[in-house]
Formats: C-alpha cells, sequence, structure tokens
C-alpha cells in the first residue's frame, strides 16, 4: 500500500489538526486500543512539540481507546551513573521525546519493571499496567501481551519494525531460549517510598537475526497501512496479523538463519542476573516470590 502525505510536502511544520487529520486516515479511530512506538524528529517541525503529537492521539481514540507506549529504561538507572533504582513517577524514559512527555502527563498510569514499563492512557490502562511487576516482561499477561489479546494495533510513527517492541512479546508467548524469565532482579523505589527487589527478563546475550535484525518487516508490507504526516512516515498494523507473521518466522527460520529452537544465543549472565521466580509449568510467580507483597 502506498504511502500518502498530509499537505504540502515544503510545509515547515506540523500541526496538531495535522496530526489528528493524519491519524484518521491512517485508520485509528475512536475506542482502538495501540501500542505506539516514535520518533519526534521525523514529522519535521511540530508545533506543539511533543505535547501535540501525544493529545492528538488521545483525541483520536478518545478515553473508550487505550494508549500504550514504551516507557523503558534499558537499565540506565543502573548505570555507574545512575541513581541505583528505577521509581515510576521520576525516571525518565530513553525511548525519545514522545515517550518521556507521555508517562508525565496526567491520567497514565506507569507500571513497575525495574527496566522495561509501559505507560498507558485510556479504558485499559490500569488493567494493563497493573500487575506487569508480577509477570513476565513481555509475556501474555504483560501490557503489550494483553493488548494483542484485546485485538490491538501498533503504530509506527517515523520507526520501523526494528523499533518494534511487540517482537519481543511473540518471542516470549512462543519460548525463546534467549530470554531469562525474570532472571534479573533491581532496586524499584515505590510510589509510597518503600525499597524492594523488581525482576525484569534476562536480556539475550547477543543480536537475533530475525527479529532484532528486522528481517519480517517485507512481510508485513501487504498487512499494513502507511500515510505521510509531514516527513513521518506512519505505519498501522494489527498485532494479531504482527504475531502470525513473526511466530512463522521464528519457528521455520528466515534467509539461511535457523528458527528460534535452533539458535544458540541464551540469556546474559550479569551480575544481577539470579534465578528465576517463575514457575514454568503453572505459569504464575512461585510462592515466595517478592513481588507478590506489592
Amino acid at each position: 500500500m502506498n504511502a500518502r502525505r498530509v499537505g504540502d510536502p515544503a510545509t515547515p511544520h506540523v500541526t496538531q489538526d495535522d496530526l489528528i487529520a493524519g491519524l484518521r486516515d491512517l485508520g485509528l479511530v475512536a475506542g482502538m486500543g495501540v501500542m505506539v512506538h516514535s520518533s519526534l524528529r521525523s514529522f519535521g517541525r511540530v508545533e506543539g512539540g511533543a505535547v501535540a503529537v501525544v493529545q492528538a492521539l488521545m483525541e483520536v481514540l478518545t478515553p473508550e481507546g487505550t494508549l500504550l507506549m514504551p516507557s523503558f529504561n534499558h537499565g540506565a538507572p543502573f548505570e555507574a551513573s545512575g541513581p541505583g533504582y528505577y521509581h515510576p513517577q521520576e525516571t525518565p524514559t530513553t525511548n525519545g521525546a514522545i515517550p518521556d512527555t507521555f508517562w508525565r502527563m496526567p491520567n497514565v498510569a506507569r507500571s513497575l519493571n525495574p527496566t522495561h514499563a509501559f505507560a498507558a492512557w485510556g479504558a485499559n490502562a490500569e488493567r494493563y499496567t497493573a500487575r506487569h511487576h508480577r509477570t513476565l516482561t513481555m509475556g501474555p499477561e504483560s501490557p503489550l501481551g494483553l493488548l494483542l489479546s484485546d485485538d490491538g494495533y501498533g503504530l509506527l510513527l517515523g520507526v520501523d519494525y526494528t523499533s518494534n517492541t511487540f517482537h519481543h512479546a511473540v518471542e516470549m508467548a512462543t519460548g525463546a531460549p534467549c530470554l531469562g524469565l525474570r532472571t534479573e532482579a533491581y532496586p524499584v523505589i515505590l510510589p509510597g517510598g518503600r525499597k524492594v527487589m523488581g525482576r525484569t527478563w534476562g536480556w539475550r546475550a547477543g543480536t537475533c537475526p530475525l527479529t532484532d535484525s528486522n528481517r519480517y518487516a517485507d512481510e508485513m508490507v501487504e498487512k499494513q497501512h502507511t500515510r505521510m504526516i509531514g516527513s513521518c512516515r506512519a505505519i498501522l498494523y494489527r498485532l494479531r496479523d504482527g504475531y502470525a507473521v513473526i511466530a512463522r518466522i521464528l519457528a521455520n527460520g528466515k534467509a539461511g538463519f535457523p528458527p528460534c529452537q535452533g539458535c544458540g544465543i541464551r540469556p546474559r549472565h550479569v551480575p544481577e542476573t539470579v534465578d528465576s521466580d517463575w514457575d514454568v509449568n503453572r505459569a504464575s510467580l512461585l510462592p515466595d516470590s517478592e513481588a507478590l507483597t506489592y
């Protein structure tokens, strides 16, 4: 499907009205649930900046819909120059200006995963985020997994599928052996001030040649809608369609790379690596998990 452009390509800036019109023409409607990855710079000059982009998304989706964004820090707070903890009301994201603006806005909920928290607004915001610290980082009961089960959508604003967190949800759902199940622990300061050790996944010790390298993008072309909004190429796709494509590639391999289960990459080992507190057979926390106390 060919991309179409809003307005004159020479227009020096994009207004909030341009954003709203472009998002609606792309296919967003009131009541939809959407996971957004974004680049503010990709639009050109946005009148109102990141706030205008977020407000446009909220206006189109309405409070009956759900807006979900990554609110990840990728371990930055735990580096030598960081504070040494994650705080859901303080810790910046490393996902860019739009999501870092989003989580700070009124009525936006943020989950407690220490490295890969999600932020959400709208009808399912609390349901998606409230128990994230008690489940797998990108598992079926994570915010992104719940959005999939609710037949949600993915929206890429000025970024490609390399930035698409959803492929990690497919990896976890299909049992990728390269991702540890709650096998890293980091300090979290809860909103009330209590300090706990929060769990997150054990990140893989190498780069996935199938998902991290964007090797499924060509198979999404016929399943996605595209639109130019200013200089931003926006892509909208149904998560269920993405799941089918990604799961098939993980199962079969592609371009000479082996299937997921035949790959030798495994979770990394770092000082924060711990024994998992996840019962694989029951798909639930072990009874002595600290996460059950908060």
